[in-house]
């Protein structure tokens, strides 16, 4: 329940910037949307603890598996401050959890089956900085990423959100005043904590954290 407050909490705070810059559209020198494709290397599953009847215990890292990670993003520069931008994005991956053994408190509990996960990203405000270099922009931007995510295995699911960290940074190669390729690298990174796995009653968190290559295009307005 905190998570999904902190998730509500950040979605107001997104809608109020957003009342304050939208008004002001003229004052806004481009707008732009873009939608991008590439692979999402995520790290292992780090600092697992599992908790069953008040008693919790520390376990092995986890691996994922790479997958495809592709969304979108709609995003601002202001006409005042060219350098500085606002933007929005949403995407999605699924780092499938692989078969492997398992550890609680040191003692081996036996193979972890295969799980399916699904990891979808908001980025409600992203803060982004650019340079202008004629064809060329390199970019940063970093802002807060809420993270939904979905564990199914063997036709049971649970589902979780939490509020993480979302980065990038990119370079952006201007075909004219309206179209734009760009490639990125991202950075994500949060906690999740899934409460009574398939009904045992069993607590999970882990530390959640991955890396995208991305590449895609946008349009300039």
């Amino acid at each position: 329940m905190n998570h999904l407050r902190g998730a509500f909490g950040v979605g107001v705070i997104t809608v109020w910037v957003l009342s304050l810059i939208l008004p002001v559209r003229p004052a806004l020198s481009e707008l732009y949307i873009a939608g991008f494709v590439g692979a999402n290397i995520p790290n292992d599953l780090s600092d697992t603890k599992s908790s069953l009847g008040g008693t919790t215990l520390s376990g092995n890292d986890l691996s994922l598996q790479t997958s495809v990670v592709y969304g979108a993003k709609v995003g601002y520069f202001f006409n005042s401050m060219k350098w500085l931008g606002v933007e929005t994005e949403l995407f999605n991956a699924t780092p499938h959890l692989k078969q492997q053994d398992w550890t609680i408190g040191g003692v081996d509990v036996g193979t972890l089956p295969g799980a399916s996960n699904r990891v979808l990203t908001w980025a409600p405000l992203n803060i982004v900085l650019r340079y202008q270099a004629g064809l060329f922009e390199p970019y940063v931007a970093a802002g807060p990423g809420v993270f939904f995510s979905r564990l199914s295995a063997e036709g049971l699911s649970n589902s979780n959100t939490v509020v993480g960290l979302n980065t990038q940074v990119g370079l952006r190669l201007r075909l004219g005043q309206t179209v734009a390729l760009f490639g990125e690298w991202k950075y994500n990174r949060a906690t999740f904590d899934h409460e009574n796995l398939a009904g045992t009653g069993l607590n999970f968190e882990a530390d959640y954290s991955a890396n995208s290559l991305v590449v895609g295009l946008g349009i300039h307005f």
